[in-house]
């Protein structure tokens, strides 16, 4: 055979195992697709304080293990402790101010009697100087005098009442339902719960890293202060569009960890994304802005699914390490086998490279 037919048969080879490779491809990407973009993330939680203070004590390490509750930091308690002391001294005001209404209403009611006293008596003897006067017993003057004191004695029995009215305004309902006592202890339970919050505790287990505060910071209430990196994994996948027609919840997956290549770890899909970022308009009172391109073959849309495993992995990976995942939708005989052996070649070059 001449160099010339040599030469002939290896293209030919090349070109047939092109060929082999890109129907290999299309058919592969349709039912047992695979992706290298494919994410560990773990909850991260943003750690901020309820209060504005400087902070007195860290109480963690940088990388430490916390469990649900523990302190994670402190802050300076004075400001607060006289808060918490002012609000029990406006507890004490409120119960004595209640009690001189009631002292004082208790008067005014007392003082009603005895006005209603003052002006039956007056009423009475307006009425027997009525009959006098008829009789010319008793002067015109003495008469007018005589109705003079009933009115006055008639209007302190109405200044008296209206004096009740407004002490039992001011003092309110009785008990627990009084509202200058509410108010007080209102404002007492803020102040307690404020002493509460000057130690902040981790509202989860997990991991404490990249730790920068340090006692003596001011740190603002709202504003974050340190990370919490949760115990439990989501692994998140980004897949072509096209890649996902074929794929539904529950179907079999197999994932390849860049912190243990050559091991293969069984899941299933757990769940599809909604949407991408841009999939969402945003009403900002602008005109649409159409995105431009030159190129005849626009890039594939990627759209992110969730991977759960079937059992738990050795050691909790980072938050953001990178896995390879290999789908096998559906109950395809061939797709299995080949799915398998490309999840292996994929964790064989991870622990080349």
């Amino acid at each position: 055979m001449s160099p010339e037919q040599r030469f002939a048969r290896w293209v030919k080879v090349a070109v047939a195992a092109f060929m082999l490779l890109f129907v290999y491809f299309l058919i592969a990407d349709s039912f047992m697709p695979i992706t290298p973009e494919a994410r560990v993330m773990r909850p991260v939680t943003r750690i901020a304080p309820e209060l504005s203070a400087p902070v007195k004590e860290v109480t963690v390490d940088d990388h430490q293990q916390v469990a649900k509750g523990d302190v994670l930091f402190r802050l300076d308690p004075a400001p607060f402790q006289l808060a918490l002391a002012e609000a029990r001294l406006n507890r004490e005001q409120a119960l004595q101010d209640n009690a001189r209404l009631r002292a004082e209403l208790a008067a005014a009611r007392a003082t009603l009697a005895s006005a209603e006293a003052t002006a039956q008596e007056r009423r009475g003897e307006r009425r027997r100087g009525e009959a006098l006067l008829a009789q010319h017993s008793l002067s015109r003057q003495q008469y007018d005098q005589q109705v003079a004191a009933e009115q006055t004695a008639a209007s302190a029995v109405a200044s008296a009442q209206a004096e009740i009215e407004s002490l039992e305004v001011q003092l309110g309902e009785e008990g627990e339902a009084n509202l200058r006592l509410r108010q007080a202890e209102n404002a007492l339970e803020k102040a307690q719960l404020d002493m509460a919050h000057t130690q902040v505790r981790a509202a989860q287990p997990g991991i404490v890293t990249n730790l920068q505060l340090q006692a003596g910071d001011y740190v603002q209430a709202g504003q974050p202060a340190l990370a919490l990196v949760a115990n439990q994994m989501d692994i998140i996948a980004d897949f072509r569009e096209k890649s996902l027609r074929h794929v539904h919840l529950g179907d079999q997956a197999k994932v390849v960890f860049d912190s243990w290549p050559g091991k293969v770890f069984e899941g299933q899909v757990s769940a599809f994304d909604a949407g991408v970022r841009n999939g969402q308009l945003a009403a900002d009172g602008q005109l649409a802005d159409i995105p431009t391109t030159d190129r005849w073959v626009r890039d594939a849309q990627r759209l992110r699914i969730h991977v759960a495993l079937d059992e738990p992995v050795p050691s909790l990976p980072a938050s953001g390490a990178r896995a390879s995942v290999q789908l096998v939708p559906g109950d395809h005989l061939l797709a299995k086998p080949f799915a398998a052996l490309q999840a292996r070649l994929i964790s064989w070059l991870h622990a080349v490279y």
